[in-house]
């Protein structure tokens, strides 16, 4: 199946690009209810997946051991900015559990906050691991391993304990055989996991009703999605989609963005879960139809809609911040 087209984006009255891609709608039960492109496009799902990533750090005791609060959770499951209230709050997870913020592998790169940035340079500082977008779900890795008593140096790799548990969780809660799951490498340098899209719909969907996944593995999962709609934040940051998202949703929806445009989704009131991929891999797309997708299942009303109106109908911008065009959603849901 190919790829639909989801957004067009206006330069003056004419249409300059599209972008295309996939979208599935699926209930707890795994039944797909709404599809767009190919529902089953075998996609890497990168930092959508963290709050499955999550899920261990509640199972093995490690949430409790360490005295992760309900924003500290909502941190692992992150891509976050890097300003001060994720870096703080990574280095305070750390020292509880004794580990040092050099124990971080995820690497370096310029954080998405630019105010902080600019007060690393000014300060003569180097940028280090602390201001990756993903040291808050490395964090949660660190001290699952630390709790469970395993080697801190190598939790990274596909083989180290903490990684197998993270594919088994999502083979479990996808309803995925493990043997079927195709692994790469993620930009932090972690496992990432490719399943057919529908999988991950599904996935979220029993995230948002967790009935189905058994007793400890449902608390694990409340606890999870309701630190990230409580403490939306912790999540992106300071004008980032995630956090805006959240907060305009009020508590009925959890979301997560990947890399590559990769967006998930849960409804806790209807326990529907979906999952969109951006063809392209351009993340500007993703966002405007993630709302799209909300407004026609109407899961989202008009006033919430307006709240986050500069997502779901960006504007464009020349060099002198004028506005020059904008980016429109332009599909309908196909009901299966």
């Amino acid at each position: 199946m190919y790829p639909s087209k989801l957004v067009d984006v206006y330069r003056g009255g004419r249409v300059e690009s599209s972008h295309f891609g996939h979208i599935a709608v699926v209930n707890s039960e795994g039944k797909l209810l709404y599809s767009l492109g190919d529902p089953n496009r075998v996609t890497y799902a990168r930092s959508s997946v963290k709050p499955l990533q999550t899920i261990p750090v509640v199972e093995t005791g490690a949430a409790d051991q360490y005295e992760l609060s309900e924003s500290d959770i909502s941190l692992c499951c992150a891509s976050h900015s890097g300003e001060a209230q994720h870096t703080d709050r990574v280095l305070a997870i750390l020292g509880r559990a004794g580990i040092e913020d050099s124990s971080l592998r995820c690497g370096t790169h310029i954080p998405h906050s630019q105010d902080t940035y600019k007060k690393l340079i000014a300060a003569g500082k180097d940028l280090t691991p602390l201001y990756n977008n993903c040291s808050g779900k490395h964090t949660g890795m660190l001290v699952t391993a630390k709790h469970m008593g395993e080697t801190l140096e190598d939790y990274y790799l596909p083989s180290h304990p903490v990684q197998q548990r993270i594919l088994q969780t999502i083979s479990e809660v996808a309803d995925y055989p493990i043997e079927k799951i195709e692994m790469g490498t993620d930009g932090c340098g972690v496992p990432v996991h490719a399943l057919p899209l529908e999988r991950f719909a599904y996935a979220f969907a029993r995230l948002a009703r967790p009935d189905s996944l058994g007793k400890e593995r449902a608390k694990a999962a409340n606890r999870i999605t309701t630190a990230m709609m409580k403490f939306p934040e912790m999540v992106g940051g300071t004008g980032r989609f995630c956090t805006d998202f959240m907060k305009a949703a009020e508590g009925r929806l959890f979301g997560k963005a990947g890399a590559e445009a990769v967006y998930l989704i849960g409804d806790r009131e209807t326990g529907i879960g979906i999952a969109i991929k951006i063809e392209d891999g351009n993340g500007r797309a993703a966002y405007p139809v993630a709302l799209e997708t909300l407004r026609q299942l109407d899961f989202i009303s008009e006033e919430q809609l307006n709240k986050v109106m500069h997502h779901y109908r960006p504007v464009l911008k020349n060099a002198r911040q004028e506005n020059v065009g904008e980016m429109v959603p332009s599909f309908q849901l196909h009901k299966c």
